[in-house]
């Protein structure tokens, strides 16, 4: 009887030890998870997002699908967000014109959307969740092509991320529209478009586009963040 009861309270013991030594990683994993996504976070950071839509009337067009990214100033990606199609009936879709039909069509994002379950109320949750991990309430600007168009469809169809970002853009449009008057030979040289015309790749694009222009233009000089 002895020698089992000191079995049972080694056992107990040992268990206990191992049971706190699995608590102690599973925080320390957390906590370390926590303190790599704090590091990332910074006003420094770039919103990168696009849009395919049904249109550009933003009165009666929709959003169909949208992407998210966010960079460092440097143009580093930080993390890829949500990558979201969301579902429109077949009425809206039969209302697209036919460059939106052909295209849209031709990248397989009709049916992807007829397929999706999504609402734009839920695709909007989701990217503002991602977009919260890494940049402070209105601090950090939208980035993308012609970015002020998908600015438009944010600020009607998802106001409460539209209110999360800062109101300025980074345009990769402006940049290029420039480098066409002024440079026109860093213009001829700049990376071609795929064209691909979905969310996703068409962010990764603008990245690598703005890239190529920082490369040829804008020297890696620290700079400070203005404060408005």
């Amino acid at each position: 009887m002895p020698v089992l009861l000191s079995s049972l309270l080694k056992f107990s013991k040992n268990s206990r030890v191992t049971s706190c030594y699995k608590l102690w990683h599973t925080l320390s994993a957390v906590s370390k998870a926590n303190r790599s996504t704090m590091s990332e976070t910074s006003v420094q950071n770039l919103v990168w997002i696009d849009l395919e839509m049904t249109g550009l009337d933003v009165e009666k067009d929709r959003i169909l699908e949208i992407a998210c990214i966010v960079t460092d100033s440097k143009l580093n990606i930080i993390a890829k967000g949500p990558n979201i199609i969301i579902n429109e009936p077949d009425a809206v879709l039969a209302g697209m014109n036919s460059w939106c039909k052909d295209h849209h069509s031709k990248s397989g994002l009709i049916e992807a959307v007829k397929k999706s379950t999504y609402s734009v109320d839920q695709a909007e949750r989701d990217v503002l969740d991602f977009v919260k991990k890494y940049c402070p309430e209105r601090k950090c600007p939208m980035a993308g092509n012609s970015i002020y168009m998908d600015r438009l469809f944010i600020m009607k169809y998802m106001p409460t991320l539209n209110e999360y970002l800062h109101y300025r853009v980074i345009d990769v449009s402006t940049v290029k529209e420039l480098c066409k008057r002024w440079n026109q030979n860093v213009y001829n040289s700049s990376p071609p478009k795929k064209l691909a015309h979905r969310a996703l790749d068409d962010i990764e694009e603008s990245i690598n586009e703005m890239k190529y222009y920082k490369s040829m233009f804008f020297n890696s000089v620290e700079t400070k963040i203005d404060r408005d």
